[in-house]
């Protein structure tokens, strides 16, 4: 019985101090910040604190009459170790719970084994904070992880002595290199001479802020790459990360519009024309150098100002050419414009509107000048016109092979109408005139080569009569025009036939009169004295006399020759031997060249030189250089007469004198009406020689050396059959 009691006590005893520290660990537990759940044998709980009850969303005496089992019946997740939901042995746990308003919470458990039979303290703490943020730091990295390797920027990543540690993919495609020949280089060596310095520059200063923005530029493949980049730094792991974003098209586009920006005001300033910028309200607030120098004024007083401040009249022009502005947005034409020192201007305008860009372009180019010209030559036309109208002359304008215009004074002399004369070609008129064709062409040929020329030539008008009209021709007149003037000089040339002829008498009349006074006389005593003789003298000298005899009527027969040349002929041309007609006129020269104490000396190339001429007429000729040879030598001498070919289809007659020679002023000088080196010549003589020459479309040509004598060249065409 005693020892039943004893332990009795002894479990009584141990029950009170059982009580008594749970009581302290309570107290304990109660004041403590973390939850504490105490459950028995039976997983009953036993004990809760304070900061257990506010986890779980529930009152003591709820907790109280549950298990700790229930606790976890709305657990959401397993163990973190993969153990079943409700933990039996020491340990630590992690869950997902899910409280009664709904939210879900993070916790972790530790499990510790008492002393007392089968009682477990639980050691609860909320993690959910920290869970959120490991969460939130795991997606953060893979977030990282996917930008990094997604991004369209390149991004490298690197220590702080600049060795790469991670590239991606777009730094690769930008370098056009493989990840592995980057990675684990020092990035520095990919940056250009030109810009290392200042990369550098930015890698210290991110030492000191924590971030640097800048541009570089990277050579890879012999490459550059021009980068715009920002570098950051962890203060944690020490590493460097720079973006870059590839603006290298950019750049060369950014240089490009540079350079294009720079061509612009080169051209702006270089222009000739004046540029005026102005905007939406007209007023003008760019000019170039030109717009200064047209308006006479300086950039800033133009400045500011507007464009139709300068107008000088607003008239209907002016408002159409705005009206048309307004409606097309462009505009072009002419107006006139005062400028600030009063002077009126010509101004030839063009204006766009850049409504867009919100202003307007204007471009003005001074045509005063052109305008003064213009004006000048519509005076000049007018005054042309009227000269061209109101000559006397006729006056045909024409273009390559059209005519294009004839005066009246053209029309009367052609006897055609305008009309008629504008309807054919140059060509159709020449063939029509099949009379003097290839005078007409020589004539146009002549003109096309030297730029000019003048004719004289027949014309057959409808009627069949025959004008004889100076044509003459200037190349280019004005923009292609060619003129031709033409003159009806058919009384004229009538005139100076009269003049030939008279000359002609006066110089054969005159040579003739000579003869008869110096030899007609002597030669009627001669022949009176011989008839006296024929009778008187016994012996036989009829021989001698009939040699004198016929002699004396040889004379007599050339002097009647001399008055018959004189005398007008009918011109007729026909073939003669140029030779035959040289040796007649000598044989007719003889006696005054012997009278003279002068010889002949005559040389012919060739038998017969055939020419289309009027034989008398170049006697004339001739007779007129013969007699000035003869004259220029008083003490007597020699006349040498040569024919030659010249050319193909000309002969030469040369005849030279001995005489003192003609001096060169006054050679250029022959040939003119009454110019004359002889003390009671007329001048006639040679101009008439001239003009017979020229009729014979040949030439003469004066050659002289003072003291040796002269020689007259005269050339004539060669005569053939199928040309007459």
């Amino acid at each position: 019985m005693v020892g039943k009691t004893e332990d009795f006590l002894r479990i009584q005893q141990e029950n009170h101090t059982l009580l008594s520290l749970i009581q302290q660990y309570k107290v304990i537990f109660d004041q403590a910040f973390e939850p504490f759940i105490l459950t028995d044998g039976e997983n009953q709980i036993c004990f809760v604190n304070q900061p257990a009850c506010s986890l779980f969303q529930e009152t003591e005496e709820n907790l109280l009459d549950a298990k700790i089992t229930d606790l976890f019946t709305g657990a959401v997740a397993s163990t973190l170790s993969g153990e079943d939901i409700y933990p039996h042995t020491e340990g630590k746990y992690q869950w997902k719970i899910q409280l009664r308003d709904g939210a879900i919470k993070s916790i972790e458990c530790i499990v510790l084994t008492l002393n007392i039979e089968g009682h477990k303290l639980y050691k609860i703490k909320d993690i959910t904070s920290e869970h959120l943020a490991e969460q939130e730091k795991q997606m953060s990295m893979k977030m990282f992880k996917d930008m990094f390797h997604q991004a369209v920027d390149c991004i490298a990543i690197y220590d702080s002595s600049g060795m790469v540690m991670d590239i991606n993919d777009a730094f690769c495609r930008a370098l056009q290199l493989e990840k592995r020949k980057i990675v684990g280089k020092n990035i520095d060596t990919l940056v250009t001479a030109a810009y290392i310095e200042e990369w550098r520059k930015g890698i210290l200063h991110v030492h000191y802020s924590g971030s640097y923005k800048g541009d570089v530029e990277m050579v890879s493949k012999g490459k550059v790459i021009s980068f715009d980049y920002t570098t950051s730094s962890n203060n944690m792991n020490g590493l460097f990360m720079s973006i870059f974003r590839n603006v290298t098209e950019r750049r060369i586009m950014e240089q490009k519009l540079k350079k294009s920006e720079r061509i612009t005001q080169e051209l702006l300033e270089q222009s000739m024309d004046a540029i005026l910028f102005s905007d939406k309200n007209n007023i003008i607030f760019r000019v170039n150098d030109a717009a200064c120098k047209i308006f006479e004024n300086n950039k800033e007083d133009l400045i500011g100002g507007k464009i139709g401040h300068y107008i000088y009249k607003k008239d209907e022009k002016y408002k159409q050419l705005l009206e048309h502005f307004a409606k097309e947005g462009s505009v072009r034409g002419e107006l006139f414009f005062r400028m600030p020192n009063k002077q009126i201007k010509l101004l030839e305008l063009t204006s766009k509107k850049h409504g867009d860009e919100g202003y307007n372009l204007t471009i003005l180019r001074n045509v005063s000048e052109r305008w003064r010209i213009e004006t000048e030559l519509r005076d000049s036309e007018r005054k042309f016109r009227k000269i061209f109208e109101g000559s006397l002359d006729g006056m045909i304008l024409w273009k390559s092979s059209e005519f294009i215009d004839i005066n009246e004074a053209g029309l009367k002399i052609l006897e055609l109408s305008k009309q008629e004369l504008l309807q054919i070609s140059i060509h159709s008129l020449v063939e029509k005139n099949s009379v003097n064709r290839k005078s007409l062409q020589n004539h146009l040929e002549m003109v096309f080569r030297n730029g000019s020329e003048t004719s004289v030539m027949p014309l057959v008008m409808r009627n069949g009569k025959t004008k004889h009209l100076e044509i003459s021709t200037r190349e280019n007149l004005y923009s292609g025009l060619h003129l031709t003037i033409i003159r009806d000089v058919t009384e004229n040339l009538v005139m100076q036939e009269q003049i030939r002829k008279s000359d002609t008498l006066s110089v054969v009349g005159e040579l003739a009169a000579g003869i008869a006074h110096e030899i007609r006389n002597p030669m009627t005593a001669v022949k009176g004295f011989i008839q006296l003789l024929q009778t008187s003298v016994k012996e036989d000298f009829s021989t001698y006399f009939h040699v004198i005899t016929t002699e004396l009527n040889r004379i007599e027969t050339i002097i009647t020759e001399f008055l018959v040349l004189a005398k007008p002929q009918a011109v007729h041309y026909f073939s003669q031997n140029i030779n035959s007609i040289m040796l007649e006129t000598l044989e007719l020269m003889g006696a005054q060249a012997l009278l003279e104490n002068i010889q002949f000396e005559s040389d012919f190339e060739e038998k017969e030189f055939p020419v289309f001429c009027e034989a008398n007429q170049l006697k004339q000729v001739f007779i007129n250089i013969l007699k000035n040879a003869i004259e220029v030598m008083p003490s007597g001498g020699i006349v040498r007469v040569k024919t030659r070919r010249w050319g193909t289809n000309q002969v030469q007659i040369t005849i030279t004198d001995e005489g003192q020679g003609i001096p060169e002023e006054k050679i250029k000088k022959l040939g003119e009406p009454f110019y004359t080196t002889k003390e009671r010549g007329t001048g006639l003589g040679l101009m008439v020689s001239y003009k017979i020459i020229e009729e014979h479309s040949g030439m003469i040509k004066v050659e002289s050396e003072i003291g040796k004598g002269s020689s007259f060249h005269i050339r004539l065409p060669l005569y053939e059959e199928k040309n007459t």
